[in-house]
């Protein structure tokens, strides 16, 4: 994807959307400043050329019953490269799994990984992430404590 030029007003309009997903058409154009069908306009513009790539609700984990995050550094075995397809399909299949990351150092991917315990999350990284084909090795980090989540970008 090509970067897109942005200028002010796109800027605004995107940093009300990062504060309210569900901000109004009226709430967009006075953060813009701009008529609603001008700020309509833009808004589908970012939509179209692909700068807004997604709507969705953020969930409270613990509401859910989801108490346990954890940082995985997972490492393939050596000639791993017919397995790659594989295991991206895995991970994309695996509804613990939130994050994944190709990286550069000791591991070959970080994965963020929300649990319900520490034992589910044992059963996750024991019964499912080690048997995955290609995997050599897999070490986690227990989060503590959030201290900031986001998904805001920087404009």
């Amino acid at each position: 994807m090509d970067e897109v030029e942005l200028d002010a007003i796109d800027r605004r309009l995107l940093g009300k959307l990062q504060q309210d997903a569900r901000a109004t058409a009226q709430a967009l154009s006075e953060a813009a400043h701009l008529s609603p069908a001008q700020s309509n306009r833009r808004h589908r513009r970012l939509e179209e050329t692909g700068v807004i790539a997604r709507y969705e609700a953020r969930l409270a984990p613990a509401a859910l019953g989801l108490h346990v995050v954890a940082f995985v550094h997972v490492t393939m075995e050596r000639g791993h490269v017919g397995q790659i397809a594989d295991f991206k399909a895995l991970i994309g299949d695996l509804p613990q799994v939130q994050e994944c990351y190709a990286v550069t150092g000791d591991a070959d991917y970080v994965l963020k990984v929300v649990a319900r315990d520490l034992k589910s999350l044992s059963d996750f990284l024991m019964g499912t992430l080690m048997r995955a084909p290609g995997v050599g090795a897999v070490h986690s980090t227990v989060c503590l404590d959030e201290i900031k989540c986001t998904g805001a970008l920087p404009l």
